[in-house]
């Protein structure tokens, strides 16, 4: 099969390349909000249409070259259709950020070391930063795609799409099952074919949310430029904090465990709705966590070490006893984090019986009817 995941290299740009990328991607950004207009009124997402009604006011009005107005209305069909696919309704997309979509070997190369990028004022060329980039460059094993230019903390990024091709898992050679029971006081809770179990502590986690949290309340107060900035940049800060979290964690879940595991999660589609219902003040924790992040870190690791991922139904995962099966919300006590069944007695943490019992799902996903002992 073939996985496609998105390479980020810092380009170095000269003081006297920094307008025309600049000039550039501002002008981009234009187009790319006047085709947005377009579609919106026309609610017409053809490509061939929108290039007969359009590809002569981008050339003409914002002096794109014919490859970049081209590249413009595929950006902009693709951002509608992501709109559609998650709202169902029309929402006229904007472009704040300057930006810039360049296709491989047409507005964006690799020479002699060097990345060539297409500008308004022609090509350029220029260094970057290859810590850690070099495996990207094995033309056998990965191929460059579509890349967006980024301006970020002054400096430059390309973001290359690059698609390498991994051996499929066959379920007929999975070796071990990990039941994972995601949550909030523990990050993960595992639960291995081997009776084993491992904890990712949330503790600090929500504390430092907390502290984020608590100065973005004192800057809202402020309501000065610079309040708006800082809480802009604290907002950034705090997502890539998460995200690096999210990698730790689902990199040693797939380097903890042998090739050919399945991984079993919850399936957490609607989880928002519910967790809307709790406490106003534990709201924001529950309604932000990023579940869904380490969802899908975990499932492209473990599809490059040949695992698989899989989500089941995740009712009554924490109710249900995995001993005898006997199933009662009672048993669990939420505000002790204690799992206690009331027909055999068994004890453990809650989110434990969790994992243990997303692990007899996942055998039973494997073989149908089968009867697991504890």
């Amino acid at each position: 099969m073939l996985q496609t995941t998105t390479a980020k290299f810092q380009i170095i740009v000269s003081e006297q390349d920094k307008s025309a990328l600049d000039e550039t991607m501002a002008v981009y950004r234009d187009a790319c909000n006047y085709v947005s207009g377009y579609i919106f009124d026309t609610h017409d997402l053809k490509q061939a249409s929108l290039n007969t009604h359009l590809y002569r006011p981008l050339r003409e009005q914002f002096g794109l070259k014919s490859q970049m107005a081209q590249s413009v209305l595929k950006t902009v069909i693709a951002r509608y259709k992501a709109v559609l696919e998650q709202e169902h309704k029309w929402i006229q997309s904007v472009f704040r950020k300057p930006c810039y979509d360049l296709v491989w070997n047409r507005d964006y190369s690799l020479n002699n070391h060097q990345f060539s990028v297409n500008t308004l004022h022609g090509r350029l060329k220029f260094d970057y930063h290859d810590e850690q980039m070099r495996q990207y460059f094995d033309v056998d094993t990965y191929k460059f795609g579509t890349a967006k230019l980024i301006h970020k903390h002054n400096r430059y990024f390309l973001h290359i799409s690059v698609t390498r091709e991994i051996d499929d898992c066959d379920m007929s050679d999975i070796c071990n099952v990990v039941g994972i029971d995601r949550g909030i006081n523990f990050v993960v809770a595992t639960y291995d074919s081997h009776t084993h179990s491992e904890f990712v502590s949330g503790r600090e986690i929500k504390q430092k949310r907390a502290n984020y949290v608590k100065l973005r309340k004192e800057l809202q107060m402020r309501h000065t430029p610079s309040a708006r900035r800082r809480l802009k940049a604290v907002g950034q800060r705090e997502n890539r904090w998460m995200q690096d979290i999210n990698h730790c964690v689902s990199k040693a879940l797939v380097e903890n465990n042998p090739k050919h595991t399945l991984f079993v999660l919850e399936d957490l589609t609607g989880i928002r709705s519910a967790t809307e219902r709790v406490k106003l003040k534990h709201r924001y924790v529950s309604v932000s966590w990023a579940f869904y992040d380490l969802e899908l870190k975990l499932t492209y690791k473990a599809e490059r070490n040949q695992c698989a991922v899989i989500k089941v139904n995740p009712a009554y995962t924490s109710q249900a006893c995995p001993k005898c099966g006997h199933t009662e919300k009672a048993n669990r006590d939420k505000k002790k984090h204690v799992f206690k069944c009331k027909c055999c007695g068994y004890t453990s943490n809650d989110d434990r019986i969790g994992a243990m019992n997303l692990h007899r799902m996942g055998i039973n996903y494997l073989v149908p009817d089968a009867v697991t002992v504890e």
